[in-house]
């Protein structure tokens, strides 16, 4: 039986917490559930930041007690609803959010109850699940699918990237998705095929995501489609919000930094070149599937 985690225990504000520091203690224990992480030991070892409204983790909390209440036998339907909500609750700079200390953090002393119950399907959490990359890690893949495929205060384009699971799996580790028109342009062509061909979809996600990141080291995206330029003011007044927004809506999207939506003449632009390479592209041989 799963130990039950006490969120009572939580720290108020999110801190940043180290590899090293977590790593030793993620165990079989913790890996599977029936412990989790020593708080006291971690929570010594975090380095504060200023206490922020917006790096309350009591909001943080709630958001995963309901996504798990919400998707009890499908946790990762539970991507598309968390990630728009967590981002607009976590409102940070991307430069803040690169810092994998603060999402180890949230994985150890926050919510490791919610890293086993969406990634220890198997049985056992991959420790990646805690303290990986921004694409694998629990948090840090939810907030960055949020950042990358919103058009800008539109968050309708994450839950679409986020139906597919190969897309956080896989197309997130690329970087032509820094360009903001073809994150947009990957996801109107991605809900096209979802509404025409559901099944399958990850084979073709896989083959065309290839696909686009292969062209894209040949061809200039930003001169075939320059993306706009970013409005720092926008995403500024965003943040600065947080001292007085209430918590997000739990039945309606939220909404992000008013920092500029992706012109539609960028769309335009790409659409030909990527409808051709969503036709040609081979579909990749599938590995292990991972949730």
């Amino acid at each position: 039986m799963s130990v039950r985690f006490a969120p009572g225990a939580v720290p108020e504000y999110v801190a940043l917490l180290a590899e090293v520091a977590l790593a030793p203690h993620l165990g079989g224990d913790v890996l599977s559930g029936r412990a989790v992480p020593p708080p006291a030991a971690l929570v010594k070892a975090s380095v504060c930041l200023n206490p922020e409204r917006r790096r309350r983790t009591g909001p943080v909390r709630v958001l995963v007690e309901e996504a798990m209440r919400r998707y009890p036998e499908s946790p990762p339907e539970a991507d598309g609803w968390l990630a728009p909500r967590l981002h607009a609750t976590l409102r940070m700079t991307r430069t803040e959010a690169a810092d994998p200390r603060l999402w180890n953090f949230l994985a150890a002393l926050v919510a490791p109850d919610y890293v086993v119950w969406r990634h220890g399907g198997t049985g056992t959490t991959a420790a990646a699940r805690f303290v990986g990359p921004h694409y694998t890690q629990a948090f840090a893949r939810l907030w960055w699918a949020a950042e990358l495929f919103r058009n800008g205060q539109d968050y309708r384009p994450v839950e679409v990237a986020c139906r597919v699971q190969d897309v956080l799996n896989t197309t997130m580790r690329l970087d032509v998705l820094d360009h903001r028109p073809t994150a947009r342009t990957m996801t109107i062509l991605l809900e096209r095929r979802l509404a025409e061909q559901p099944g399958a979809v990850g084979d073709w996600v896989n083959a065309f995501s290839a696909a686009v990141n292969s062209a894209g080291s040949t061809l200039v995206y930003d001169v075939l489609a320059p993306a706009p330029p970013h409005d720092w003011v926008g995403l500024s007044d965003w943040i600065a919000e947080a001292e007085d927004e209430p918590v997000v809506p739990w039945d309606r999207l939220p909404s992000g930094p008013d920092d500029g939506e992706v012109p539609d003449e960028s769309v335009q632009a790409l659409l030909p070149l990527f409808e051709r390479l969503a036709k040609e592209a081979p579909p990749r041989k599938r590995g292990r599937k991972e949730a």
